[in-house]
Formats: C-alpha cells, sequence, structure tokens
C-alpha cells in the first residue's frame, strides 16, 4: 500500500495517482480530478509512466 500525500490515507499500489480520492477532488475539484485519472491511466497503458525509472 501507498499512501496519499496529503492526509496518509492508505491507496492501492496500482493507483496511477500518489493521493486519495477525497484529497484529489478537495485539490483540482471533480472535473479537472477525473481528468487526471483519465490521463495518467492512459499514460500507464501505453506504458509511458515509468518511462524514466531504473529498475534493478
Amino acid at each position: 500500500m501507498k499512501k496519499c500525500i496529503y492526509c496518509r490515507r492508505d491507496i492501492e499500489d496500482s493507483s496511477v495517482i500518489d493521493f486519495c480520492e477525497v484529497c484529489g477532488r478537495g485539490v483540482w475539484g471533480e472535473k479537472m480530478f477525473r481528468a487526471i485519472v483519465k490521463n495518467m491511466e492512459e499514460a500507464r497503458d501505453k506504458g509511458d509512466l515509468n518511462q524514466g525509472s531504473v529498475s534493478f
């Protein structure tokens, strides 16, 4: 499990964002939050999310 960067609430490791839905909606509002999640999920599906990561 990872933790929300704002409130430290548990979020799934598979989440494409590092904050919970409550904080995401509170910070960006519903419409922008949904757009962020959608774009991040599309980037993950294309393999663009971990482009700069080095894993051993």
